[in-house]
């Protein structure tokens, strides 16, 4: 009883114990006081004291449970052995073995088991009624049956705590891994931010510097310049506010435009226009059979595009620039080429641009190839793997 309230939790423990004690003690006395059997001795003052010593304590047997059970036997066995009736003041001592058994190590039990044991002999010794025998098998029996019910229930607590650490501990691996996941979509989220910032005011960078360049000789040519300006950043912006739009959502549902497709092999013509605006001449190749793909990879594909044009416009000017996407059986591979005279990033160099683009094809166990050409120029080549046509996918669906 006392067990299932301190798993509730309802009361105090304690409070359980101390009413136990109480409760206890009385049915002992109001048991000595109507039995009128036997040749012991009548309940007296002398007794009463005696019995309140040896059931009493129980009322603290979690707090110092060895000491409540000698004091429990000892205040029992003078009882009985000033005469007065042996079968009384026995079940005290149980209680506080069980709190040994559960609260102490085995050894411990051992020595409180003999202590109880003693109490239960001693009654039986006594007792004179013959069944001294009896008596001493009963005792044992009583014992073990305690000394097994607190060792089990100290094996459920020990098994309860170590549950209770286990799940503490993965709980905090579970934010170890969350902030993990989160440092990992800041820097993913940085990388886009690089891209679509370095693309676009690569573009207009140099649609200003033509508008300003021309202005006076050219209306024409620097109104087309700051048109292309115009609408450069204003796309900027919008791909700047979706992405950002990201750390802001909460989960509900919107419609202001913040789930908007990501970019992807569709918007390459947008992509490569924007170039051609910028002044860079941009052929367009694609071999294979295009077919859809995943949206991360294809993000990735056009991001891989994106840097490589982007590095056109920023270092190789004046210059030619050709991409090619070849979709192969098991694998996209994405080459951006130019012919201007100078190198965008040393292939074995540290810049951001080929930095990002390299961890976000690893993303996907792609790899990239970048470096000059032996004949004058640059050249980006990334490799994604895909699922072979009608393969992996197919394959699970006819199983």
């Amino acid at each position: 009883m006392t067990a299932r309230a301190d798993q509730a939790g309802v009361l105090d423990p304690r409070f359980v114990d101390a009413v136990f004690a109480v409760v206890l003690t009385a049915i002992t006395l109001v048991w000595a006081a109507a039995d009128h059997g036997g040749s012991w001795r009548r309940p007296d003052a002398v007794a009463v004291a005696l019995t309140c010593a040896a059931n009493l304590p129980v009322a603290v047997r979690r707090t110092a449970p060895l000491t409540v059970l000698l004091g429990c036997a000892a205040a029992s066995i003078c009882h009985h052995a000033l005469g007065y009736q042996p079968d009384v003041n026995n079940f005290s001592s149980m209680f506080a073995l069980y709190s040994v058994a559960v609260h102490h190590p085995f050894r411990i039990m051992l020595a409180g088991a003999a202590g109880a044991t003693a109490v239960w002999w001693w009654a039986a010794v006594v007792a004179e009624d013959g069944l001294a025998l009896l008596n001493v098998t009963q005792g044992l029996a009583i014992v073990g049956a305690t000394c097994a019910f607190g060792i089990g229930r100290r094996r459920l607590a020990d098994r309860n705590l170590a549950l209770a650490e286990l799940t503490e501990r993965l709980r905090r691996e579970q934010e170890d891994r969350a902030r993990r996941a989160v440092t990992e979509e800041r820097v993913r989220l940085a990388g886009e931010l690089h891209d679509i910032v370095a693309h676009h005011m690569s573009v207009i960078s140099v649609q200003a510097g033509l508008a300003r360049y021309v202005f006076a000789s050219d209306p024409g040519t620097a109104r087309a310049a700051l048109a292309t300006v115009a609408d450069t950043s204003h796309e900027a912006l919008e791909e700047m506010r979706r992405l950002l739009a990201v750390l802001r959502l909460n989960g509900e549902d919107r419609d202001d435009g913040v789930y908007d497709p990501t970019p992807g092999l569709g918007q390459l013509g947008q992509l490569v226009e924007r170039v051609r605006a910028a002044g860079v001449p941009v052929d367009v190749e694609v071999t294979g059979s295009a077919r859809p793909l995943n949206p991360g990879v294809e993000l990735c594909a056009y991001r891989v595009v994106q840097e490589g044009l982007t590095n056109v416009i920023k270092h190789a000017l004046p210059a030619r620039a050709k991409v090619r996407v070849h979709y192969g059986g098991e694998h996209l591979r994405v080459t951006v080429t130019d012919d201007g005279s100078s190198s965008p990033e040393p292939s074995s160099g540290g810049g951001h641009g080929l930095i990002g683009m390299r961890e976000r094809v690893r993303l996907y166990r792609g790899t990239v190839v970048a470096g000059p050409l032996p004949g004058g120029g640059f050249q980006v080549s990334a490799t994604l793997p895909l699922p072979a046509v009608g393969g992996e996918f197919g394959e699970r669906g006819k199983k």
